[in-house]
Order: structure tokens, then C-alpha cells, then sequence
């Protein structure tokens, strides 16, 4: 039986390093985060998938064993 949290777990997690990496090489562009009040959005919600993806494949390797 297939199990859907590899694949989500991969998803999010590549998203998730892309929006992060965005988001720093983007951390001296105020401009671009005027409309978010200063808060550089990319580096959170990166960071957020990031954690989600790496936690969905913990459980899928975990449940494996």
C-alpha cells in the first residue's frame, strides 16, 4: 500500500527550502515587504512547510520500521 505522507512530505519540504532560501536572499529588499508591515513572510512560512515536510517523512520512515 502506497503511503501519502512520502510524497507530501517531499512536497512541502522542497517548497518550503525554496520560499526559505527566497526569503533570505531577499532579506535586504524592504520594499518588497512593505504590504507584510516589515515582516519578511518568506523565511516564516518556508520555515513552516519546511518543518511540516521533514515531520510528514519522519512519520512515513517511522512507520515503516
Amino acid at each position: 500500500m502506497v503511503d501519502i505522507r512520502i510524497p507530501i512530505g517531499l512536497m512541502f519540504s522542497i517548497i518550503g527550502l525554496i520560499i526559505t532560501i527566497l526569503g533570505l536572499f531577499t532579506l535586504s529588499d524592504s520594499a518588497m515587504y512593505q504590504k507584510s508591515l516589515g515582516v519578511n513572510v518568506n523565511i516564516i512560512m518556508g520555515a513552516v512547510m519546511l518543518v511540516f515536510g521533514i515531520v510528514m517523512l519522519f512519520l512515513a520512515y517511522r512507520k515503516k520500521k
